[in-house]
């Protein structure tokens, strides 16, 4: 049977609090092609598959080949918010609390590749967590792998093969920041690790993707850093 997408009607309630990140799913279809999901359910012979921006999908148990836990976090974009929200607020996802918990394996790793490129450890540290909760096998729908997700041009770019190993991973996650903080300001090279360069230097800064907006925020919160906007040019009233 071909598949059949139901869109889901999205529902405001009000007064209740922002989602916190659940689990999901990978998916690997027969005909190789890997779907992150917010939940697979079996019915017979067919399968759901709960899709992670709403809706599902259908289709025959035999196309489900294997269903993995994906270890991304994921915070679903549908969630209530309270009554009142502004609507930029509730489009964003939700911020990471402000506290840094680094687990000892990870620990003495960073500081020393950290001190060996001139990064500062807690900036990495912030990445790491934001970017895969410090699971090394983490992997996005976009193909980003690994503690701080390296896509595979990153990845091959610092000579990286396995991006699921640790060391490589995060040398190469911290050569790329190092790269980008030597062409931005700390703000705009965060927004370019998420976003990209080229969307960095089309804006003149952090792009206005909400994504990326609160993606910095949680990322300077958490390394306990502060990097002010630059200030709007000063009007030139003299005349001249």
């Amino acid at each position: 049977m071909g598949l059949r997408v139901r869109l889901a009607a999205l529902t405001t309630l009000a007064g209740l609090a922002f989602a916190p990140p659940v689990h999901a799913e990978l998916v690997l279809l027969s005909s190789g092609r890997t779907m992150s999901a917010a939940a697979v359910t079996f019915d017979g012979t067919q399968a759901t598959i709960k899709l992670r921006g709403g809706g599902e999908v259908t289709c025959d148990r035999a196309l489900v080949v294997r269903v993995d836990p994906d270890e991304v976090p994921w915070v679903d974009p549908n969630a209530a918010v309270p009554a009142g929200t502004p609507a930029s607020a509730a489009t964003m996802p939700a911020i990471a609390p402000a506290v840094l918990k680094i687990p000892a394996a990870y620990e003495a790793l960073v500081a020393r590749l950290a001190a060996a490129h001139g990064v500062d450890a807690r900036l990495v540290h912030a990445v790491i967590a934001v970017e895969s909760a410090y699971q090394p096998r983490a992997r996005s729908r976009k193909g980003a792998r690994g503690l701080m997700q390296l896509m595979p041009a990153t990845a091959r770019q610092y000579g990286v093969r396995n991006a699921y190993h640790a060391p490589a991973n995060v040398e190469a996650g911290i050569k790329h920041l190092r790269t980008l903080l030597d062409r931005f300001a700390p703000r705009e090279a965060i927004a370019a690790y998420n976003a990209g360069e080229a969307a960095v230097r089309r804006f003149g800064g952090v792009p206005p993707f909400p994504e990326t907006q609160a993606y910095v925020e949680r990322v300077l919160a958490l390394a306990g850093l502060t990097a002010a906007p630059p200030a709007a040019p000063t009007p030139d009233h003299t005349g001249s």
